[in-house]
């Protein structure tokens, strides 16, 4: 996959927005847990008071908190407050001044709350007896303020005012050993009550407070899930449009390294091995994109995400996710170990089944007219029966997947709510953060699940994506020189090959062999010998569709391997063996070659190859469709539409590669005739397998074996060359030898 990262290198700017938007749909994420602990902790429990810092305070409670305050704590008590009619309010501080605020108001508010509440007290009065200074302490009454008998009507706060500075100093010292050893949350809500007491003895709606307290946190909620799934939209608009620009360079790079490919090149990759990958393995990279930023990416922001929020929850179940984590890893690891082999195999087992397909569609008339139909069918059956198989083992290893990971999830809201049960009821948790702490872990999990549904895509994607960059980085053997030469504009037409040899790539043996000619301008020179002679692969060199293994072919006097490729196709006008016809109308299968062709060019070069009678006796003429490969029309009128492609195109060198074996004697001699009178100035080259179709070249190279066996005109190989005699005579009657 990473080989194919620079195909990200355009997205860029849609990638690094992909990015910006997960980030803030994690924010928002993550966010919710902690507005759900808010709501219950602060909103049901306390009533919709945040902290220990009240908005009013009465003159006697702020005389109150004095008294157990120091200098510098009295000061910021009054810098904070203001005095507005009987009642001081609280100033409009920030947040790092009210959390000091806060601080210094924990210990007195947490001391006149315990005054209040008996059970406190005494439980205040037992820490008091046990930090006193032996028994005498305890008796006097010496910090020991509970235990004291009181007057009646007197109240332990009235007392505490009565009492000495040094007794009331060493009563804070063995107060705070107490709060030492209460945990903060006790504390915490002791001062929230304390509050509530506060604003009850005002006068206060406490219930309107919590419904407008629950009310405005909820309606924050509803804009920050608002505003994750306004991000999570365009992540999965941005990442579509990544994948599916990716995917489309992809298929242009495959597609244009696919035309240059030569035989050999194509014999490496089967064709239906080079449509899976130009199809299926992009289709496959392209999904992994779409859905990788949504999950991939996601993931590891939410999970470290969610881990630093369980810290600043609670950090002593922790251990809880770490376990959870690495129950995940291990399952993960074991389904790539059992799994990735198959995803290999895989896509090998779809091109096998393009390849049974594609050959049965193609030859599916042979197949009738052989009664092959159940040898077909079985061997598609067996191509379907391996991927079905293959497919059938990957999904059950899969399935185990889900059913783990619910267990895994499961389990630990077990462990987190067996946990935080313990720690509610010891005072060192609230239910709201027990909550959160699970949404928290839930979201680790489901990073890690994301990861691991993912895993059903990553290798298979992975898979295809070697297959793509295998074809993209396959060096084709025939390339455009680095320094290409042009041939003068005065020499046109000219085709020479001298000592010739070639011999196919990995083989032993040479198809052709020290072959040497030349054809000038105007003239027609024939190829003819035995089935396997070399005929058609002694034109196929000329556009170099294989190059030659010694010797040289000079077009208008360049060497073929020094002139670019489409200079030199350029020149040629090519009619191969087998005629191929493109899904369009006859009009743009004759304009192939030359878009920019006349109309009166086009019915001209019908004219020239015979096709004019067929074409006009259709009801669109030359708008009348061709169906794929041209399976619609009959092979002599593909083969007519395939030499006026050529013709349509007015090249220097013509090349007919056993052109006309589809067509009638008649429509042969009409054909040939026409070509001679409208390409005079046309080299033509025809490989043929019938003596009449070149009797009157100028030139017949007879081939025997990859050699030249003979070369000149009809009559100086009767006279000169056996090879040839034994054709035309097994072809020709005496008569027509004679003639």
């Amino acid at each position: 996959m990473t080989k194919l990262a620079k195909y990200l290198k355009s997205s860029l700017g849609f990638v690094a927005l992909i990015v910006g938007m997960l980030f803030l749909q994690a924010y928002c994420d993550l966010a919710l847990p902690d507005y759900t602990s808010k709501i219950v902790n602060e909103g049901i429990q306390q009533k919709g008071i945040e902290d220990g810092v009240p908005e009013k305070v009465r003159p006697e409670t702020m005389e109150n908190l004095k008294l157990f305050m120091d200098e510098d704590q009295q000061t910021l008590l009054d810098e904070n407050y203001t005095q507005k009619d009987d009642v001081y309010v609280l100033n409009d501080i920030k947040e790092e001044e009210r959390a000091a605020l806060a601080d210094a108001l924990k210990k007195p508010e947490f001391i006149l709350y315990a005054i209040s509440q008996p059970e406190l007290a005494q439980s205040m009065a037992a820490g008091q007896d046990q930090a006193a200074e032996g028994d005498q302490a305890a008796e006097s009454g010496d910090g020991a303020l509970p235990m004291m008998q009181l007057p009646e009507g007197v109240s332990a706060l009235d007392a505490l005012k009565l009492l000495p500075d040094s007794m009331r100093e060493k009563m804070k010292g063995s107060i705070d050993e107490k709060m030492s050893t209460i945990s903060d949350t006790m504390v915490e809500q002791s001062v929230v009550l304390f509050v509530q007491q506060e604003y009850e003895a005002q006068g206060m709606d406490l219930d309107s407070m919590q419904i407008g307290y629950i009310a405005r946190t909820g309606g924050r909620m509803l804009l920050i899930a608002l505003l994750g799934m306004i991000a999570s939209v365009l992540v999965t608009f941005f990442s579509a449009r990544v994948a599916a620009t990716v995917a489309h360079d992809l298929r242009n790079d495959v597609y244009r390294k696919v035309i240059g490919f030569t035989s050999e090149e194509f014999n490496k990759f089967s064709t239906a091995s080079l449509i899976t990958r130009s199809t299926n393995d992009i289709q496959q990279i392209q999904m992994l994109l779409a859905m990788g930023f949504r999950l991939i990416l996601y993931s590891p922001i939410l999970g470290v995400g969610g881990v630093l929020k369980v810290l600043n929850t609670d950090v002593s179940m922790s251990w809880i996710i770490a376990l959870a984590v690495v129950l995940i890893v291990i399952v993960i690891f074991i389904l790539f170990k059992i799994a990735m082999p198959r995803f290999t195999k895989l896509q090998t087992l779809i091109d096998r089944l393009n390849l049974v397909t594609r050959e049965f569609l193609s030859g599916v008339m042979v197949t009738r007219a052989f009664s092959a139909e159940k040898h077909e069918e079985e061997r598609f059956e067996k191509a379907n029966r391996d991927l079905t198989r293959t497919n059938l083992f990957v999904n059950r290893c899969m399935t185990f997947m889900m059913p783990i990971m619910m267990l895994i999830m499961n389990g630990v809201s077990v462990l987190i709510v067996y946990n935080g049960a313990y720690a509610i009821d010891n005072g060192n948790l609230q239910v709201g953060d027990m909550m959160a702490f699970i949404q928290y872990a839930m979201q680790i999990i489901m990073s890690f699940l994301m990861i691991t549904m993912m895993s059903i895509m990553i290798p298979r994607a992975n898979v295809a994506a070697k297959r793509v960059y295998e074809v993209l980085s396959t060096e084709t053997t025939i390339r455009d020189p680095q320094q290409p030469k042009t041939p003068d504009p005065e020499t046109k037409g000219v085709v020479e090959f001298d000592h010739v040899s070639f011999a196919y790539p990995d083989a032993d043996e040479k198809v052709l062999e020290d072959i040497s000619f030349k054809a000038e301008k105007g003239q027609t020179v024939a190829f003819i010998g035995s089935t396997g002679s070399g005929k058609s692969t002694l034109v196929n060199l000329i556009p170099r569709f294989y190059d030659v293994t010694a010797g040289s072919i000079k077009v208008d006097g360049v060497d073929v391997r020094e002139m670019r490729k489409k200079d030199l196709c350029d020149r040629l006008g090519y009619v191969p063996q087998k005629s191929i016809l493109f899904s369009g109308t006859i009009d743009s299968n004759i304009r192939y070659g030359r878009m920019e062709a006349s109309e009166e060019e086009v019915k001209a070069a019908a004219a020239i190859a015979q096709a004019t009678d067929f074409i006009e006796a259709k009801d669109d003429q030359y708008d009348s469709p061709i169906a794929q490969g041209g399976t619609n029309v009959s092979g002599g009128q593909k083969q007519r539409l395939s030499i006026a492609r050529a013709i349509a195109k007015k090249p220097e060198i013509l090349i007919f590669d056993d052109s006309f074996s589809a067509l009638d004697y008649k429509t042969d001699v009409a054909l040939r005739r026409a070509l001679k009178e409208a390409t005079k100035d046309t080299t033509t080259l025809i490989v043929a397998q019938r003596i009449s179709t070149i009797l009157h070249a100028d030139q017949i190279i007879v081939l025997d074996e990859g050699r030249v066996a003979g070369k000149g005109t009809h009559k100086e190989l009767m006279e000169h060359c056996e090879v040839y005699r034994q054709i035309a005579t097994s072809q020709l009657s005496e008569e027509e030898l004679a003639g």
